[in-house]
């Protein structure tokens, strides 16, 4: 059969999994889905067990692949089916396991369905013909890229769902400063008034590189992230041995913005970036100070990008007060097969209801937006 399963991308050479990309987008590179496995991110009790899907020729040649993860929960995916997972347990219906076409804890829109378009089609096929054989109650493929939304589009039985992030756009800024003047008088005001604070709190900032961290530094990126999880009573998604397997595999793609008062350090943001996109990932913070999450996440973002000639600054899910700090919305979209016709039937009547909205808040969004207007300065 064509249709490979694997329960490790070691299964696959880094050059023949990385072949299949079309861009170089960090998230599905070999290095960085690797890492998450080897470092017990996923597997074990996690909840996300490997599961990747590839479809060979009659020469074992992987033509197109599908990065796949069993699931026993709904944790970590950022497109909550919370609700219909509770609904299949109240008909007595079995919703776990599911499979999952993602990027575990990555809520980064981009290729699901890698390598040749039509081989990638036969393989979803395929997947969706063999959830019965496999007791699975469903296959979603959560934020998916244009050309996987081609595929999906054009295949029965899939129902799409729509969701909005904030992104900022550098439309050939030179400086912050540009982009300040960008701004309508009273929002740049705002936005120098945010800075100055934490300016004057004495807080300064160390922008750099994945191959310039120590194994030290490394321990206290952790320890910031880790504790955005704990003061909320979770445990943290990603192990302490992913930071520095991702250092170790793809230091290129590493940017940490570093906060320090009076040689104190406070707070990091750790960022991806690839050709044209900087991907806001992970922030933390040891004490609590005004406006420093502000700048140290976006700001500070804003100036690397700029600075490096990147094109857009995705910083993650959620967040509407990145709107007024000039972040645009932006749908994303995610697909799902549901097996059991009941389940099938009133999701697709929830999210025919819920694209419409999703659409019209997009909308409405834009309103906030601070940039100036013809008639305002």
């Amino acid at each position: 059969m064509p249709l490979t399963i694997i329960d490790s991308l070691h299964a696959v050479p880094a050059d023949v999994w990385d072949g299949l990309l079309a861009q170089p987008q960090p998230f599905l590179r070999h290095a960085f889905l690797s890492a998450l496995e080897d470092s017990g991110s996923v597997g074990g009790r996690s909840g996300w067990q490997p599961s990747h899907r590839l479809w060979c020729d009659e020469h074992d040649k992987v033509q197109a692949a599908l990065p796949a993860y069993l699931k026993q929960h709904s944790y970590g995916e950022y497109v909550f089916d919370h609700g219909w997972a509770d609904a299949c347990r109240r008909a007595g219906i079995g919703y776990y396991p599911k499979l999952l076409g993602a990027v575990p804890f990555s809520p980064v829109s981009g290729a699901r369905l890698l390598g040749d378009a039509h081989a990638a089609g036969d393989l979803l096929d395929a997947l969706t013909a063999g959830l019965s054989q496999e007791e699975l109650s469903s296959l979603h493929i959560n934020f998916t890229s244009p050309a996987c939304d081609a595929v999906m589009v054009r295949r029965p039985g899939w129902l799409e769902r729509l969701g909005c992030q904030f992104h900022w756009h550098n439309r050939g800024y030179r400086d912050f400063q540009d982009f300040l003047d960008a701004l309508s008088s009273r929002k740049r005001k705002q936005m120098r008034k945010e800075r100055e604070q934490v300016a004057g709190q004495s807080i300064e900032f160390d922008r750099r590189l994945g191959h310039e961290l120590s194994e030290a530094d490394w321990d206290f990126v952790y320890h910031c992230y880790a504790n955005t999880y704990h003061v909320r009573g979770q445990a943290p998604y990603l192990t302490r041995d992913f930071f520095s397997l991702l250092a170790e595999r793809m230091p290129e793609m590493i940017r940490v913005v570093f906060a320090a008062q009076r040689g104190r350090a406070l707070a990091m943001a750790f960022s991806l970036v690839d050709g044209d996109t900087f991907y806001g990932r992970y922030w933390g913070c040891l004490a609590e100070f005004d406006r420093l999450h502000f700048e140290t996440c976006f700001y500070q973002g804003m100036e690397l990008a700029i600075a490096e000639g990147l094109q857009r600054f995705d910083a993650g899910a959620q967040g509407e007060h990145k709107l007024i700090r000039g972040f645009e919305p932006v749908l994303t979209r995610s697909w799902h097969y549901l097996r059991h016709p009941g389940l099938h039937a009133a999701v697709a009547d929830f999210l025919e209801q819920e694209r419409s909205g999703v659409r019209v808040y997009a909308q409405e969004a834009r309103s906030y937006l601070p940039f100036r207007q013809p008639d305002n300065g």
